[in-house]
């Protein structure tokens, strides 16, 4: 991740956004360190004193005993009766008409949660103005009000004492009723969510601090019958909703298969008119800074580990440490530093199997505790055929953080079948051969956002660059893949049936081995280039490696995954039916340069991941107008142009739907799910383009914007920066051209381009002359549309000079819908031009006329 994934455009989305599938399209998630909570909101108080007695015997999972009531709870506590009662949590409001509430039974003495059978209603009015356009995408309403009867609330906020407050004894009971309805969401979270919702209310009946915690699972009579609203002082679960949208503590969901998605998403509202809500809220219960990790993969893609992880408390009575593991990657025993047996959770790996340790005692904030996880599994890792491996679970093969943000230093050792090579993050400060095995020892250099590995029986490559820290290598497999030999398979089988089979027969063995030299020359080329754009990476080796996937690429700190068909020759990919040059193309820059943008720079919410891919693909761009000197540069910008504005087949533009600092969040029945894909990509490279060419010079060219560049990754190197956080620096570099609110200011740009949706239209006309003084004369006009009154945006012209060089003659600030008119005198120009136009180099995104 980075960990991002840059797919070819041939790839087909799911038609519905499971929560298997947002694996891939989320797989971008980076972490890193930050500042202690300045405030905890939390619920009631935990007894201390059983914790040693809980932990004593614990040997198999979920046999802690308050998990097990939590597991098993009924509503077996008080009904109360309700009339007119309202209930606010935050942004949303529930107002109870009448009926009753059947609480749950009290574990530890705390209720937990309560059924609601009656009449009800609940509105939401989010803090945000893109918040409140995206609920009217979604409602086709300028309000969100929603009718139900029945509704579970899960809770450890003291819901309880509001609820008794405002009613009074019911007259008549339906407790068998409420029985149904909770039984019926427990195993929607078990099958379908697979989210283990006890784990998450048994962190707060095991801190010796209060909880904060609030969900409702209501069946909606208007939207849907599949509701959740959330509020987590932790961050709202990305496995409960569907997606990551931490540290966000609130958001409403749907889980409807064809109306699944997260449909608002924010910080507490009291945070945004306090000024304290951030990307850069440091709000996570724990961070790790340090893994120890020693992994046995098999021949058969078997994994064995363990995992020695240190975690610290970023608040006070942190006892129940969930992490983010494999499902099929099963726990067989947990332990402290001092070898004492921990207590954990992790229920069938088809079902809420999220992985969660039980410390013996609570941890304060900025303490530490280590953790021993030993694990074993299949399918984290597949063998393809030949010596090729696919690693599945490459964010999850040992337990880690939840959050993006935490950088840590990683010590890993590797023990592989003897043949095979392994590629890991950081120095390998050993290779020795153990019976069957090889083993590598590896540690890395700095600390990384995640750990990333590939294997296989590859052929190396390797260079120095010349005043570059960093040694480039490249590795591809020497054998054919299952994908490999099952074409060529197909293509046997066909011709002994008499079929003449068109471009397979002629494949030949599909060799990977012989483009090897293209994936090294790739970063010769492109880690000078982007060093020259934005300083050097804190790595000493990058490694591009072959992976067995087709249509995708991926990039870890000093890792670079590259589908099988890059390592292909161009008429081989088009006998298979690859036919898009561009991503052949990109696809190399684009990973490369995420060691920068995701990895030396990371990212820590998912309003900030537009950044890392969209620069990484602005980079692509540079790479392909350094080096591509056949139209590739002109042919990339038109096709993310094209990206942005065609219709998908539910009838939406991808930068109509909403601002890139909604990322995934985007993808939705009504919008389509490809929208995210078509918008962060192309719209985050076309941002930075639009400064880069704002800051552009005669002159000194691109110096002012690679200052830019080069401070900003200065000052993030190994941490994440938010969408805030750049704003800052342009504007620290900005060039009084570009100020043009007279403010200092750049809220013009990014509330257009970044925060907004808009999309002028620019039409040129011009006229040449001869001037008095032989010179020649430019009349030209400009004319912008589409746009509000407040729309601001400078549009540079050019010449194609009559000997085939272009020059900038100036630019022209334009507000809103506005015509201008001007003649000037090109001096010292004799030669009249070939012609004049506007957004030579896709200056500005526009529909152009």
């Amino acid at each position: 991740m980075i960990v991002s994934k840059h797919r070819a455009n041939f790839r087909v989305l799911s038609k519905g956004l499971s929560r298997a599938s947002t694996n891939w399209l989320l797989a971008t998630a980076i972490f890193c360190s930050a500042a202690l909570p300045a405030f905890l909101r939390a619920g009631s108080t935990a007894l201390v004193e059983q914790a040693a007695a809980q932990t004593a015997l614990a040997t198999a999972p979920n046999s802690d005993p308050v998990y097990q009531q939590l597991r098993n709870i009924t509503p077996g506590g008080k009904a109360i009766a309700v009339k007119d009662f309202v209930l606010k949590r935050d942004a949303g409001t529930f107002t109870f008409r009448s009926g009753n509430f059947f609480f749950l039974t009290p574990v530890q003495g705390k209720t937990t949660g309560a059924v609601f059978i009656g009449t009800a209603i609940f509105s939401l009015e989010p803090p945000l103005a893109m918040e409140k356009r995206s609920l009217e995408l979604l409602t086709k309403s300028a309000e969100m009000v929603e009718q139900f009867n029945t509704a579970v609330f899960r809770f450890t906020d003291g819901t309880e004492e509001d609820i008794e407050a405002k009613g009074s004894v019911p007259t008549e009971s339906t407790a068998s009723t409420a029985g149904e309805v909770l039984a019926d969401i427990r195993k929607v979270l078990r099958k379908d969510l697979k989210y283990n919702l006890d784990e998450r209310i048994l962190e707060d009946v095991l801190s010796t601090e209060p909880g904060n915690f609030f969900c409702a699972f209501i069946k909606g009579l208007k939207y849907s019958g599949k509701e959740i609203y959330v509020m987590d002082p932790h961050g709202v679960p990305g496995d409960l909703v569907g997606l990551p949208v931490a540290p966000e503590e609130v958001a409403f969901a749907t889980y409807e298969e064809k109306k699944e998605g997260v449909w608002a998403a924010f910080h507490y509202s009291d945070e945004y008119t306090q000024g304290g809500a951030s990307g850069r809220q440091p709000n996570s219960a724990y961070r790790i800074p340090q893994q120890k990790l020693d992994v046995t993969i098999e021949k058969s893609g078997f994994l064995t580990g363990t995992a020695t992880t240190v975690v610290t408390a970023f608040a006070n009575g942190i006892r129940v440490i969930p992490l983010n593991l494999f499902p099929k990657l099963r726990v067989t025993r947990v332990t402290d530093e001092n070898q004492h047996l921990l207590s954990f959770i992790q229920e069938k790996k088809d079902e809420d199997a999220q992985f969660a340790v039980i410390l013996r005692e609570p941890l304060s904030a900025a303490k530490r505790a280590t953790i021993v996880t030993a694990y074993a599994g299949p399918d984290a890792v597949v063998n393809e055929g030949g010596g090729n491996y696919y690693p599945v679970a490459r964010e999850s093969w040992y337990p880690n953080t939840f959050m993006t943000g935490n950088y840590a230093t990683y010590e890993t050792t590797f023990r592989i079948p003897k043949d095979l090579t392994m590629v890991a993050p950081g120095t390998k400060t050993s290779d020795t051969t153990d019976g069957d095995h090889n083993v590598t020892q590896w540690k890395t250099d700095v600390p990384i956002p995640l750990a990333g590995y590939n294997f296989g029986r590859f052929k190396a490559q390797e260079a120095k660059l010349p005043d570059q820290k960093v040694k480039v290598e490249a590795y591809a497999n020497s054998d054919p893949s299952s994908l490999q030999t099952g074409f060529q398979n197909w293509a046997t089988e066909m011709r002994m049936r008499g079929h003449k089979v068109i471009g397979i027969d002629s494949i030949g063995t599909m060799n990977t081995t012989s483009m090897l030299k293209k994936a090294l020359g790739e970063e010769q080329l492109a880690v000078p280039l982007y060093s020259d754009f934005y300083g050097t990476v804190p790595y000493q080796r990058m490694a591009v490696t072959q992976q067995a996937a087709m249509n995708y690429g991926q990039s870890f700190a000093s890792i670079v995954f590259l589908p099988i068909t890059s390592f292909f020759d161009a008429t081989t990919r088009e006998r298979l039916g690859f036919h898009n040059p561009i991503f052949f193309e990109s696809v190399g820059p684009h990973e490369i340069a995420h060691q920068w943008w995701g990895n030396t720079v990371g990212w820590i919410s998912y309003r900030d991941q537009w950044m890392s891919e969209g620069f990484a693909e602005f980079s692509a761009s540079l790479f392909l107008q350094a080096f591509y000197k056949d139209g590739s540069y002109d042919k990339f910008w038109e096709k993310e142009r094209e990206l942005l504005t065609e219709k998908d087949k539910e009838g939406f533009r991808a930068i109509d739907v909403g601002p890139v600092t909604l990322g995934y969040r985007l993808a939705s029945t009504r919008a389509g799910f490809s929208i995210p894909r078509r918008l962060i990509y192309p719209k985050g490279a076309y941002i930075l383009n639009m400064i880069r060419m704002m800051m552009w010079d005669n002159e000194t060219q691109d110096a002012a914007f690679k200052k830019l560049m080069h401070d900003f990754v200065q000052f993030y190197t190994n941490r994440p920066a938010t969408t805030e956080d750049f704003k800052l620096a342009v504007e620290n570099h900005m060039s009084p051209a570009m100020n043009l609110t007279g403010d200092g200011k750049m809220d013009w740009f990014f509330d257009e381009y970044v925060y907004g949706t808009a999309l002028p239209a620019e039409k040129f006309s011009y006229t040449f002359s001869n001037a008095p003084d032989g010179s020649v004369g430019l009349s030209f006009k400009l004319e912008q549309s589409g746009v509000d009154a407040k729309f601001r945006m400078t549009i540079p012209i050019y010449l194609e000079l009559s000997d085939g060089g272009i020059a900038r003659v100036g630019s022209v600030p334009l507000t809103g819908n506005t015509t201008f008119e001007n003649q000037i005198v090109l001096r010292g120009l004799k030669t009249r031009p070939k012609r004049a136009m506007i957004n030579y180099y896709h200056d500005v995104l526009c529909n152009q006329n």
